[in-house]
């Protein structure tokens, strides 16, 4: 008993080790779960059954109402703009409440003491018209314009007038070329002013015929008068054609 107390009794049993320990609980833990596997085997006969997966499923929002449709489109009714009333230029009638017995003279028409009317004209014919001609109408015809003066042809004693205006023609590109010279012949027609408005040939070079007559229709001369009056005249011209 006082060795008890005073503890200098030595335990043999007791292991001083820490791993000792840890031995011994694994083993009592062991055994325990062991029991404790059995008895519940014993008693259900199966392994308890693990759920395979387990799902967590949230819940799907609800779906938002559809927008409410347009309103219909409103019809404009159109203004309808009341119709001008058409202006009549012209006279106007009015129908006779009664229907009159036999014709009345007009009234507003002084007819004076040889029926003539107001604004008319000293000498007019009775019954005329306002504006009309003097002394009623016009029964004679007016004479025809006179006819166009033909033109008188220059030579003998009617002299042709001077040539104020020459203008030489330009001597064709192929002409010379072909070393083609000579003279053309023309009859031109002159007018009242002098002017050339009409060039015909009377003896032709071909190749040179085109550049006589646009030179000839250039010329000019000074008015041909017979009894103090301008005249149209015909003449023959000459225009030659030299390569020197």
């Amino acid at each position: 008993m006082f060795d008890l107390t005073a503890g200098t009794i030595e335990r043999p049993f007791r292991d001083k080790h820490a791993t000792a320990t840890v031995l011994s609980v694994a083993a009592h833990v062991a055994i325990v779960g062991g029991l404790a596997w059995a008895v519940l085997f014993s008693v259900t006969d199966q392994l308890p059954q693990v759920p395979s997966m387990t799902a967590f499923v949230a819940p799907a929002p609800v779906p938002s109402p559809p927008p409410p449709p347009p309103p219909p489109a409103s019809k404009v009714a159109r203004a309808v703009q009341p119709s001008k009333p058409v202006l009549t230029t012209g006279p106007t009638f009015t129908v006779p409440a009664e229907i009159p017995v036999g014709i009345q003279p007009e009234s507003g028409i002084d007819l004076g003491d040889e029926g003539g009317v107001v604004g008319g004209v000293e000498g007019g014919i009775p019954g005329g018209v306002l504006g009309g001609v003097l002394g009623g109408m016009v029964t004679e015809v007016p004479p025809p314009p006179p006819p166009p003066m033909k033109p008188k042809r220059v030579g003998g004693e009617l002299q042709a007038p001077a040539l104020i205006r020459r203008v030489e023609p330009d001597y064709p590109g192929v002409a010379v070329a072909a070393k083609v010279s000579g003279t053309v012949i023309l009859e031109a027609t002159v007018n009242e002013t002098g002017a050339v408005t009409d060039v015909t040939v009377l003896r032709s070079i071909i190749l040179l015929d085109h550049a006589a007559i646009k030179a000839v229709k250039q010329w000019r001369y000074e008015p041909l008068t017979l009894n103090g009056q301008p005249v149209p005249f015909i003449l023959v011209v000459t225009v030659t054609f030299s390569l020197r």
